[in-house]
Parts: C-alpha cells; sequence; structure tokens
C-alpha cells in the first residue's frame, strides 16, 4: 500500500524508533505515548485491521502475540501487568489501517470514556 504510514515505515521510508524487528513483524515506539511503555507492533504485510484477518493469518497473529509477551517482559511489565489494544475501524479509534498492536504499560491504567 503506497499510502499507508505503517508500510512506509517498514521501507524504511519514515523513520521510526524500533524496538524489535524480525522477517514477519516490526515495533517500533509510538510517537504519542499513552504510558511509559507504548510500543506498536506491526505485520509487515499488509492487512488493513483485525476484521481482515483469517484462519491463514494464525501463525502471523501468534506470533505477534509473541513478541508483545517479549517485549514486555523485556521492559519488566511481565510482573506489573500491560494491556495489548487493537482498535478496528473509525468508531474503535483506528487512525492508521494496518493491523496493530498497542502495547502499553509501565503505570496503572484506566479506561478514559
Amino acid at each position: 500500500m503506497n499510502d499507508c504510514l505503517f508500510c512506509k515505515i517498514i521501507s524504511g521510508d519514515i523513520p521510526s524508533n524500533k524496538a524489535y524487528e524480525d522477517e514477519k513483524v516490526l515495533a517500533f515506539y509510538d510517537i504519542a505515548p499513552q504510558a511509559p511503555v507504548h510500543i506498536l507492533i506491526i505485520p509487515k504485510e499488509h492487512i488493513g485491521s483485525a476484521q481482515e484477518l483469517s484462519t491463514d493469518n494464525n501463525e502471523l497473529l501468534g506470533h505477534m502475540f509473541a513478541i508483545a509477551r517479549k517485549l514486555a517482559s523485556e521492559k519488566g511489565l511481565d510482573c506489573s501487568g500491560y494491556r495489548l489494544v487493537t482498535n478496528v475501524g473509525d468508531d474503535a479509534g483506528q487512525s492508521v489501517k494496518h493491523l496493530h498492536l498497542h502495547l502499553i504499560g509501565g503505570k496503572t491504567l484506566k479506561w478514559d470514556n
């Protein structure tokens, strides 16, 4: 997708502060963090949102969660807790139409609505 912000980050056209990268995913620090730790985990394959996932994506999704667990442990969040969030669609606040997990932690989190 040539107009997708996250695809441009994956390709290196837009710089990011990387937390992790392998052949399947890229994880980078959010530019507007909502907590002391706020990392986005994105697949390198363009998938618009969780709404587009199928059973063909089971391995990729499991890998994304494994990387989230690894990063949470590295940041010391495994004992205190953390949140994993994916927004789907405009009403949920999905601002970039590329599947991504928010790994958020480092403070007590509340739901604000």
